[in-house]
C-alpha cells in the first residue's frame, strides 16, 4: 500500500523529493550558474582563439617553431619530449582569463559596493522609495471604498 502511493506520488511528481528538486532547479542562483557556465564556455573559445592566433605565433616566432606547443620540448629517450611550450600557452591562457574576469567583473562589483557603503554612511538611501504603500494604508483604502459603495447604495431610490 505504501509502495503504490509512493510510486503514485512519483508519477504525479508530488514527492518530497521530487519538490525539493523542483525548488533547487527554481531558485535564482542555479539559472545565473547556469548562465555563468555558457557564458564562460564562449567567452574560454574566445580566449583560446586570441592565444592560438596572436600570442602562440609571436612566442613560437621567438623560440624558432610553428607553435607554442612545439617550442621548448625537452626531448626524452622515447621520442617523446616534455612540451614546456604548452604549459607556457596554457599558463598565458589562464592569466587572460583571470585578467578578464578581475577588470571586467570583480573590480567594477567592488567599486559599486565601495559607492553604495559610502552612501549607507553618508544617510542616502540607495533607492528613494516615493510612495511607500504599506498593508496598513491599503486596507484602509479598502475599507473606504467599501463605505462609499455601501453608502451609495442606501441612497433615495427612484
Amino acid at each position: 500500500m505504501a509502495l503504490t502511493k509512493t510510486v503514485a506520488q512519483v508519477i504525479r511528481l508530488e514527492h518530497p523529493v521530487i519538490n525539493g528538486f523542483k525548488e533547487f532547479i527554481m531558485r535564482g542562483n542555479v539559472i545565473d550558474l547556469a548562465v555563468a557556465v555558457v557564458i564562460g564556455t564562449a567567452f574560454t573559445a574566445l580566449v583560446t582563439a586570441i592565444v592560438t592566433s596572436i600570442f602562440n605565433p609571436l612566442i613560437a616566432s621567438i623560440f624558432s617553431a610553428e607553435s607554442l606547443a612545439d617550442s621548448l620540448v625537452l626531448p626524452l629517450r622515447g621520442g617523446d619530449g616534455i612540451l614546456f611550450g604548452a604549459v607556457i600557452g596554457a599558463l598565458i591562457n589562464f592569466l587572460l582569463i583571470a585578467a578578464v574576469v578581475y577588470f571586467a567583473i570583480v573590480l567594477p562589483l567592488n567599486k559599486l559596493k565601495e559607492s553604495q557603503d559610502r552612501r549607507r554612511n553618508a544617510g542616502i538611501p540607495a533607492a528613494v522609495v516615493v510612495d511607500p504603500t504599506t498593508e496598513l494604508d491599503l486596507l484602509t483604502e479598502i475599507r473606504d471604498l467599501l463605505a462609499k459603495n455601501a453608502a451609495a447604495d442606501q441612497g433615495p431610490k427612484h
